[in-house]
């Protein structure tokens, strides 16, 4: 009624909890891998989307997170996870600790409306278990995007998850 333009809707949500042990844990990678699966499971499932277009990752470029998240996402897509772009936002504008989740959401909502994906800046030299397509330092015009899952993930192992639909 006011005029605003709406870029999306929240169509699923979900969360874990963290643990201050995750740091100390050998199988960190794998401990924080869990919980993002859960919660990136959780989110698609309360959404109701098939498809997924857009992932907008944490990505924070720590080797114990940026593996995580792309274990998360391979066993969370199976097949599928190959064909996903994935966008980093980080690299250009810093890790805002918390408010790190919303400006990954804003990015992920603005690249559905432009049909835009943001680059992963500075990806020029991945590990080589990194190996999802992370749309490496430029953009790609993607029409047709729909549905982002947005994902972001905290220094004790909780995750969180969002997935927003165009309108």
């Amino acid at each position: 009624s006011r005029g605003a333009r709406i870029y999306g809707e929240v169509v699923g949500y979900a969360s874990t909890a963290g643990d201050a042990t995750v740091g100390s844990q050998p199988q960190k990678v794998e401990a924080v891998a869990v919980r993002l699966g859960l919660a990136m499971r959780a989110a698609l499932r309360g959404s109701q989307e098939e498809t997924v277009d857009l992932i907008a990752a944490n990505g924070d470029s720590t080797k114990t997170n940026d593996l995580a998240e792309t274990q998360a996402i391979k066993e969370t897509f199976g097949s599928m996870a190959r064909n996903i772009p994935i966008s980093a936002s980080k690299a250009a504008h810093g890790h805002l600790i918390s408010g790190s989740g919303v400006l990954e959401l804003i990015s992920g909502l603005l690249a559905l409306n432009r049909a835009m994906i943001p680059p992963t800046l500075n990806l020029s030299n991945p590990d080589p278990q990194c190996d999802l397509d992370y749309v490496p330092n430029q953009a790609r015009e993607k029409k047709g995007m729909r549905v982002a899952l947005v994902n972001a993930i905290g220094l004790f192992g909780e995750s969180a998850s969002i997935v927003v639909r165009r309108i």
